[in-house]
């Protein structure tokens, strides 16, 4: 059984699709206390803190039944500046229009941390592509709310899949956990 370190819907929405058995604690960590300049080793040290955080507070008796913690952590980054999550309506709408047409990373760190065996942490990198839009598809989709619950301003899963014209890489990692990784990963371990 896997312990997933994180509040994220997409993510155990993933990981039930994926008929990975799984329970959910929340880690709890002040992700605001954790900084890096370089985007790829700050996701990497945000996953690692959640997975961490979840893995200390295991129970050897009441969760005798993990054998390992999941933590992840996703970033969008447009010409090298990280989007988190937009603050308001007017954040959301300048940001698509700057990224309408163009592409840009999303990087999702992932740290499993085995039962028996040392952690593992990787930066998985997706490059998506944008479609062109119009001032009101931009202002319709903002207006949804939608871009102000996820990192970057879009989500693949939801409305935001409309105005992705393509990916590079990992599908599932644009939405928060890589299941090709997990699979490889979960499989060397057992």
């Amino acid at each position: 059984m896997l312990m997933l370190a994180s509040a994220s819907p997409a993510r155990r929405r993933l990981l039930k699709q994926a008929a990975i058995p799984h329970r959910i604690r929340v880690s709890g960590v002040n992700e605001s206390t954790i900084s890096n300049q370089d985007p790829v080793l700050l996701v990497q040290q945000l996953a690692l803190a959640k997975a961490a955080a979840v893995q200390k507070s295991l129970d050897p008796v009441a969760d005798a039944d993990i054998h390992a913690v999941l933590g992840c952590d996703s970033m969008f980054v447009f010409e090298g500046e990280v989007f988190g999550k937009p603050v308001d309506a007017q954040e959301a709408i300048d940001r698509w229009r700057c990224i309408a047409g163009r592409s840009g990373e999303l990087l999702t760190g992932h740290c499993l941390i085995p039962h028996t065996e040392k952690q593992i942490i990787v930066c998985l990198r997706t490059v998506v592509h944008f479609a062109m839009l119009s001032q009101i598809e931009i202002e319709n989709y903002v207006a949804s709310g939608e871009p102000l619950q996820c990192a970057g301003g879009f989500a693949l899963e939801g409305q935001g899949g409309l105005y992705i014209s393509g990916l590079d890489g990992c599908y599932s990692n644009v939405m928060g956990l890589s299941l090709p990784w997990l699979r490889s990963v979960l499989n060397s371990i057992c």
